[in-house]
Parts: C-alpha cells; sequence; structure tokens
C-alpha cells in the first residue's frame, strides 16, 4: 500500500476518532440529560461521567499531540472496553458504536506502537 495512502487513511481515522470523542465527552462534562440519565442507570455515580468525559476529551487531544497518539489510541480502546462492557451488561443493545470506535482506536495504536516503551 501506498505510504501516502497510509498517512492519510490514518490522519482521517484520527479526526474521526477526535471528532466522535470530543463530542461525546463535551456532553458528558456539560451533563446532556441523556448522559446524566445513562450514568445513572449505570450506578456507579456521576463523577464517574464527568472521569469518562475528561478522558475522552483529553485522549482525542492526545491523538494530535507528536509521540503521544499511542496513549490517546490505547486509553480511547480501554474507555471503548468499558462502554462495551457496559451495554451487553447493563444498558442493553446499541455497542455496536462503542465496538466501531474501538476497532478504529486499535488501528491507531497499532500505527503508533513503536512509541511504546521497548517496542520498535
Amino acid at each position: 500500500m501506498n505510504e501516502r495512502v497510509k498517512h492519510y487513511g490514518l490522519l482521517l481515522i484520527r479526526i474521526l476518532l477526535a471528532l466522535a470523542f470530543v463530542a461525546a465527552g463535551s456532553a458528558k462534562l456539560a451533563g446532556v440529560e441523556m448522559m446524566v440519565a445513562t450514568y445513572e442507570t449505570i450506578g456507579i455515580g456521576q463523577w464517574f461521567r464527568y472521569l469518562t468525559g475528561a478522558i475522552e476529551v483529553g485522549s482525542a487531544i492526545l491523538l494530535f499531540v507528536p509521540g503521544k497518539q499511542v496513549w490517546g489510541a490505547a486509553l480511547l480502546g480501554c474507555t471503548m472496553i468499558g462502554a462495551v462492557l457496559a451495554h451487553l451488561f447493563i444498558l442493553g443493545p446499541g455497542a455496536i458504536p462503542a465496538v466501531v470506535l474501538g476497532a478504529l482506536s486499535a488501528i491507531v495504536l497499532f500505527a503508533y506502537r513503536h512509541q511504546l516503551p521497548g517496542v520498535r
């Protein structure tokens, strides 16, 4: 595959992830009614909504910080694992968006794996 295609494809994935997670994280931080209700259903507390929102927004930013893309992708991937589990065991159907965002995060993580300590 052409290196230019890889570069721009990865850039597109990072932009899509950033848009999705800045939007979702901002909704959580702003206290959008649906988000408040979702976290009420989860039952851990609203502090978890704030934590999740901060992780999503912060990780979206890390996707564009040189040398830190792998950490942003890893945090987003872990967040999506939690979202899938929450849907499967508490919230009910609707885990497909989390699966797709998790898969895109995994692609970015794989592409930037060389940023991890001890990985070449």
